[in-house]
C-alpha cells in the first residue's frame, strides 16, 4: 500500500499537481473497494439476491401495467411529489413503520405523465438478476427518483442523470408477506406483541426486507445528443439504454462483491467502460470524454457529468483541473488496451477479468504510462484464481 501511494503521488506530480493538490487527490482517488472479501473462486453470473423472487412475482402480476401493480406494493407510490411531505406524520408512519395508507388524506398517489409506459424487467447481470424500472418519459423518471430516493420531495435531479440504483430499500410489502407466513406457522402465538418481538428479531436480517433495484430512463445517455456522437436519433436512444443499464449493473457488481458503490470518478470510469463496450462492441474514449464534459480538453463543458462527482468536501478548482487530466489520460489508456486485446475481452471470462483488474486499480495507475502493464498483471492473477 505504501508503494502504491508513493507511485500515485509521483503520477500526480507528473501531472503538475502541487503538494496540496496531491494530498487532495490521493484522498479523493483512494480505492475503497473491499478486495479482501474476494477470497475464493466465484461463478458468474452470481445467484440472485433474496428480494428478486418478490420482484419476479410483481413482474408476473403486472397484467394491468407495472405502475398499477407497484402502486399496491411500494408505499412511496401512494404519495405525491410534494415539498415537505416527508416530514408529515402520515408519510413517516407509512414509510418507517409500515402503517397502511388507506384513509390517509396525504396519500393521494404518485402522478406519472405516462404511467402505462412504465416497464418492470428482471435483468440478468454478472452480479445476478436485478429488477429494473424503465420510464421512457423523462418527467416520470424524475418522479420515480424523487419518490424512491428523495422521500417524495421535489429535489433536483441533474439533466445528465439518466439512471440510479436504489439500495437498502425497505419493502413493506415483503414484510407483510413475511408476517402472513409467520402467522400461518404460529397460529396460536401471533398476537401483536408476539409479532413485535418477531419483527425486532428480523431487523438485523436485512435480506428479508431490503431490496436493490435500478431506475432507468431511455433518453440520450448523459444528456448527449445523437448528433454529438454522429448517430441517428433512434440508434442513439437504443445504445444509450444499453450503456445506462450496463453502467448501473457494474455499480451493482462492485456493491455486491466489494461493498462499495460511490459517486466517484473511478467508479464512473469503470461503469462507463462496461456500458460503452456492451453498446458499441469496443471502448470509445471519445464517447466517454463527451459524457463527462471533456470532449474539448483542456476546456471543461459545464453541465458534463464530471462535476457531479467532485467529492465531499468538493475538490478545489486546481485539483479538479488535475482530475480532468487524469480522467482523459485514463480513458485513452483504456481505449488502447481494449483495442489491443479486443478478441479476448469480448468473452464472458475476458469481461470479468477486465472488470476485476479495473476494480483493483486507482485512477492514477490507469492514467500512468504503466496502465497497460498493471491491467495485464491483474487480469493474469484473476484468471489464475
Amino acid at each position: 500500500m505504501v508503494a502504491q501511494e508513493s507511485f500515485r503521488a509521483d503520477v500526480l506530480a507528473s501531472f503538475k499537481a502541487s503538494a496540496n493538490e496531491v494530498e487532495e487527490l490521493l484522498a479523493y482517488n483512494q480505492n475503497v473497494f473491499d478486495c479482501n472479501t474476494f477470497t475464493h473462486t466465484v461463478k458468474f453470473p452470481l445467484a440472485p439476491e433474496a428480494h428478486v423472487v418478490a420482484w419476479e412475482e410483481y413482474a408476473v402480476a403486472a397484467t394491468d401495467g407495472a405502475f398499477e401493480t407497484l402502486k399496491q406494493r411500494l408505499v412511496q407510490f401512494r404519495f405525491p411529489i410534494l415539498e415537505g411531505i416527508s416530514q408529515t406524520d402520515a408519510y413517516r408512519a407509512a414509510t418507517r413503520k409500515g402503517v397502511p395508507v388507506d384513509g390517509m388524506p396525504e396519500a393521494t398517489g404518485l402522478i406519472l405523465k405516462q404511467p402505462e409506459k412504465l416497464q418492470l424487467i428482471i435483468h440478468q447481470s454478472l452480479a445476478g438478476a436485478i429488477p429494473v424500472l424503465l420510464a421512457p418519459n423523462r418527467k416520470d423518471f424524475i418522479s420515480l427518483v424523487q419518490a424512491l430516493t428523495m422521500r417524495n420531495e421535489p429535489s433536483a435531479v441533474p439533466a445528465s442523470m439518466g439512471a440510479c440504483i436504489v439500495s437498502g430499500y425497505n419493502n413493506w410489502d415483503r414484510i407483510r408477506s413475511y408476517r402472513q407466513q409467520w402467522e400461518a406457522q404460529n397460529p396460536g402465538n401471533c398476537s401483536e406483541s408476539s409479532w413485535a418481538a418477531e419483527f425486532r428479531r428480523i431487523i438485523p436480517q436485512k435480506e428479508l426486507y431490503q431490496d436493490r433495484f435500478i431506475i432507468l430512463s431511455d433518453g440520450p445517455y448523459s444528456n448527449v445528443s445523437a448528433k454529438d456522437v454522429g448517430l441517428e436519433e433512434p440508434e442513439w436512444r437504443r445504445l444509450s439504454l444499453i450503456i445506462r443499464l450496463e453502467h448501473e449493473c457494474t455499480h451493482y457488481f462492485t456493491r455486491r462483491l466489494f461493498n462499495s458503490m460511490r459517486n466517484n470518478m473511478l467508479d464512473e470510469l469503470i461503469a462507463d467502460y462496461r456500458g460503452i463496450v456492451a453498446a458499441a462492441g469496443q471502448y470509445r474514449a471519445d464517447w466517454f470524454l463527451r459524457f463527462v464534459g471533456l470532449e474539448s480538453f483542456p476546456n471543461y463543458r459545464k453541465g458534463g457529468r464530471l462535476e457531479n462527482y467532485r467529492g465531499q468536501p468538493p475538490l478545489s478548482d486546481a485539483a479538479f483541473k488535475i482530475l480532468q487530466a487524469l480522467v482523459k489520460a485514463a480513458a485513452e489508456n483504456l481505449q488502447r488496451f481494449d483495442a489491443e486485446h479486443a478478441e479476448e475481452l469480448r468473452t464472458i471470462n475476458g469481461q470479468t477479468s477486465m472488470l476485476m483488474a479495473l476494480i483493483y486499480l486507482t485512477l492514477e495507475e490507469l492514467a500512468s504510462d504503466e496502465a497497460n502493464l498493471r491491467i495485464t498483471k491483474l487480469r493474469q492473477i484473476y484468471n489464475q484464481t
